[in-house]
């Protein structure tokens, strides 16, 4: 089964995947039909999947009669997509089964299934080690079976190991050895009922680092909206949902940020056919069965609206404050959010590089995002031009526009403005930067630069904050002889080895010239010395277009030749022929390097797209739209792009495209 993904944010990803009954796009909520007594019509709730039980149909004559002889699509009336469960559940309730892995394997196949389930063993949580090693290795001996007993069925393999890690990650890379082509992660539905989230987070993000890039993921029975953007932001693609019908039957709402009790409403909660056209007391009067259908349908309506929701928080690039948000409905959640820290390296490492909505700061939690973890990995890059740093608070952006009105003059004024640990008064030669949430330290270089010129935060500072620019300033500060820090930031932040400058002070104005300023991205973006390799030392050498309407730089050359353009949505540079001959000659292999094979390399020279399947091997550090470089395995430049997948997922996938490609001429430089 092919799964090509298409927008992605954070762990999460927008794809699309075919089966025999249609395409199924990605995260998206499988509801639970019962094989023998359906409640609703899914499929006017625009459900493109459904999942039912094989081992229900199995055990009911008259169901299996029906299911073998007109296929299941036809028994649960369902056109679309159906994914079937094995008997694990009944399994994990009954302690037993009448049908083994092969049989059932053979069964799901001969009902016409689309997506099969081998017989795993589901595993309780805080079980002891010997029980859940001795689960899991049935488990694994199953997975194996099921990957030579079906035939042209869809394989669902299952990803067990209760609440120890490491049993997690190995299963995923024992069970992703048979090829699979999605990998539920099982036996997590007592976790979300006793409200252990963090508990569900490791189990989620251990199974993640067992699991390929290149195939779908299904968090088995977390069917209560609140929970969906916190597991698709950790990379879950599929939920089931039994609950829709299950909270139904108890009179129980369920929303986006939790679950309302009938008896307590005296307004309906949300706009919906039965919230718009019922009111509490309504419902209240109607028999149970009538009553639990209606709540039925706005359950799955909400559960629907919020899949959507997350969908577009994924295009948009904004999945993480969605998740802050829901997360901050529920002190568990929350604590999910919190143990997700932990795993800030694993969300890095898919996060794409630029987005299009501003990074907003919703509370400390937003300070292990990956862009604030990148942001200080890339700080280092930076080189100091002089031996003096000048630390100003934030302004309005972009901070080299309103700094220098704001907080900084020739001269200070009258009253002291700034403060420094050393008796040094001319600072006429200093590099500035801005202190500010989230991000600590902001050179001015950098300052249209995504996501630092993206950003909003409060204006009162929570003391988590304060520590984090207290750290990033000592740290930053390292590289510096001289450091003048102005008062709001020693104020603001609760500095205290800084003293008063009583004296006249020498200082620069706040401006960064345009030449500055692209040797000051190159290298933040490519690596150290790359904005010499790009530019030189002579501006006098450099021509700069500049936007008409913004004022911002869009085009530079040398000569007649164009060397980079400047992305105007996020500051990013985009190399031309010269920029990547240069680029190529200054990084050594295999920085931004992807090696295609030889069958590639003609269609790279002519400037068309690489496809996963080409692709030998490529830097790690590739995320989804950085600028790359194109190579054959004796690193030989044959064109230059733009990355669409992190070096992960290029790695995996074997379908798709990975890098759209731009053709490089003939130039020497």
């Amino acid at each position: 089964m092919d799964f090509e993904i298409r927008y992605k944010d954070a762990m999460a990803r927008i794809g699309t995947f075919e089966t025999p009954h249609g395409t199924v796009t990605t995260p998206n909520l499988m509801p639970v039909v019962h094989p023998g007594k359906q409640t609703l019509d899914v499929k006017q709730f625009g459900a493109e999947i459904v999942i039912t039980n094989s081992y229900i149909i199995y055990k009911n004559e008259h169901l299996k009669e029906k299911a073998l002889k007109d296929g299941v699509h036809s028994l649960i009336d369902f056109p679309g997509t159906i994914e079937t469960d094995s008997g694990s559940f009944q399994l994990s309730v009954y302690g037993d089964i009448d049908i083994n892995n092969e049989e059932v394997i053979k069964f799901q196949e001969a009902i016409g299934t689309d997506i099969g389930t081998s017989l795993d063993i589901p595993t309780a949580p805080y079980v002891k080690r010997e029980e859940a090693e001795e689960d899991l290795k049935i488990t694994i001996e199953r997975a194996e079976e099921a990957s030579k007993v079906r035939k042209k069925l869809l394989l669902n393999s299952v990803v067990q190991g209760s609440t120890y890690p490491d049993l997690r990650e190995y299963c995923a890379k024992e069970i992703s050895k048979y090829d699979a082509d999605i990998y539920p992660i099982g036996a997590v539905v007592p976790l979300m009922e006793m409200y252990r989230y963090a508990d569900l987070v490791d189990a989620v993000m251990y199974s993640m680092r067992g699991l390929p890039e290149n195939k779908p993921r299904h968090l088995m029975g977390a069917g209560h909206p609140m929970v969906f953007a916190l597991a698709v932001a950790m990379g879950c693609d599929l939920f089931d949902s039994a609950a829709y019908i299950l909270y139904a039957n108890k009179d129980r709402f369920m929303m986006p940020d939790g679950t309302l009790k009938l008896e307590n409403l005296i307004e309906m909660p949300c706009s919906c056919r039965v919230c718009t056209e019922h009111t509490p007391d309504q419902l209240r009067q109607m028999p149970q069965e009538q009553r639990a259908k209606l709540i039925a349908e706005h359950n799955l309506h909400i559960s629907f609206a919020e899949i959507r929701r997350i969908r577009q928080a994924i295009v948009d690039g904004e999945l993480m404050k969605l998740v802050e948000t829901r997360c901050r409905s529920h002190p568990f959640l929350l604590d999910g959010l919190r143990r997700l820290q932990e795993y800030t390296d694993d969300m890095e490492k898919l996060n794409p590089s630029s987005k299009k909505s501003a990074f907003f700061y919703t509370g400390y939690e937003s300070l292990s995002r990956s862009e604030v973890q990148r942001h200080k990995e890339k700080l280092e890059n930076i080189t100091p031009k002089n031996k003096n740093l000048i630390i100003l608070p934030s302004t309005s952006k972009p901070y080299s526009k309103h700094a220098n009105k704001e907080y900084i003059k020739k001269y200070t004024p009258k009253i002291p403005t700034f403060y420094s640990k050393t008796t040094n008064t001319d600072y006429t030669e200093s590099d500035i930067v801005i202190a500010d949430i989230p991000f600590g330290i902001i050179p001015l270089g950098l300052d249209e630069f995504y996501p630092l010129a993206q950003n909003e935060s409060p204006t009162n500072t929570d003391e988590n904050s304060k520590k984090y620019i207290q750290q990033a300033i000592n740290e930053y500060s390292q590289k510096y002889e001289n450091i003048l820090i102005h008062r709001k930031v020693v104020g603001k932040y609760d500095l205290t080895d800084y003293k008063l400058i009583e004296e006249e002070l020498k200082l620069p104005e706040a401006k960064v010239t345009d030449f500055d300023r692209l040797k000051t991205i190159a290298d933040y973006q490519f690596g150290k010395g790359s904005g010499d390799a790009l530019f030189g030392d002579n501006p006098e050498k450099i021509k700069i277009e500049k936007s008409k309407k913004t004022g911002k730089i869009r085009h530079v050359y040398q000569d007649d030749d164009i060397i980079v353009n400047m992305r105007a949505n996020d500051g990013f540079l985009i190399l031309s022929d010269l920029g990547a001959i240069r680029l190529h000659k200054h990084l050594p292999s295999p920085n931004l390097r992807v090696v295609v094979s030889e069958d590639s390399e003609p269609y790279a020279l002519k400037g068309k797209s690489v496809f996963n399947k080409f692709v030998i091997d490529c830097d790690e550090k590739i995320r989804r739209n950085d600028e790359v470089l194109i190579v054959n395995k004796d690193d030989k430049l044959l064109a230059c792009g733009k990355s669409l997948l992190s070096s992960y997922e290029i790695k995996d996938f074997n379908t798709g495209q990975a890098i759209k490609t731009r053709k490089i001429k003939k130039l020497t430089g």
